[in-house]
């Protein structure tokens, strides 16, 4: 059984459809014309039957999507870095009192701000991530008292812990790099094939 249309089919132009040139939308043989090229000129740009590619999805992505997704400057980011690590670091000296723990500890955080910055300030990551592990050691590091006993201390967890920092802002940095080559992989999708 076939079912006929009821409604009157609307007339202008649909939403979220560009308003017609003025040459177009005054009629004749002109808008004719105008139609005629603008359709070829669009055909020439998209060939039919070529769609967009999908992306390739892979389980990380997949368990990466489902993570909470907020988006951080990059002041906010080096405030998030640095509080983590500092929270952390407090924790690591009133409880277990070692470097490593607080340097595997490290790792994570730096994974999850380079993660989580915004676009526009993606390099900020690595940057601010070296000197949230330098705040962070300052409750966990010993010294002898006073400033200078408290510096040596912290130079000295710097040094003992180098590898921990340099893996940790190494990781922060591929992060950064990959969302960077998609999001420039994506606007160079975006140009080869208009929506």
């Amino acid at each position: 059984m076939e079912q006929h249309r009821t409604r009157p089919p609307q007339q202008g132009p649909r939403r979220g459809t560009p308003p017609l040139p003025p040459q177009a939308a005054r009629g004749g043989k002109g808008a004719a014309a105008g139609r005629a090229g603008s359709g070829a000129g669009s055909a020439g740009r998209r060939r039919p039957g070529v769609s967009r590619p999908a992306p390739a999805r892979s389980p990380l992505a997949g368990a990466l999507r489902r993570l909470p997704n907020p988006r951080l400057t990059g002041l906010g980011g080096g405030l998030f870095c640095g509080a983590v690590m500092v929270l952390l670091g407090l924790l690591d000296g009133l409880l277990l009192g070692s470097l490593t723990a607080y340097s595997v500890l490290f790792v994570p955080v730096c994974l999850v701000t380079a993660a989580w910055v915004r676009r526009g300030d993606l390099l900020t990551a690595p940057v601010v991530a070296p000197i949230a592990f330098a705040l962070g050691l300052l409750p966990v590091a010993e010294g002898d008292g006073g400033f200078l006993g408290r510096l040596m201390g912290l130079v000295t967890a710097l040094a003992t812990q180098a590898g921990w920092l340099y893996g940790g802002t190494l990781l922060a940095g591929i992060v950064v790099l990959a969302r960077r080559v998609a999001l420039l992989r994506e606007r160079t999708d975006r140009r080869r094939y208009p929506v």
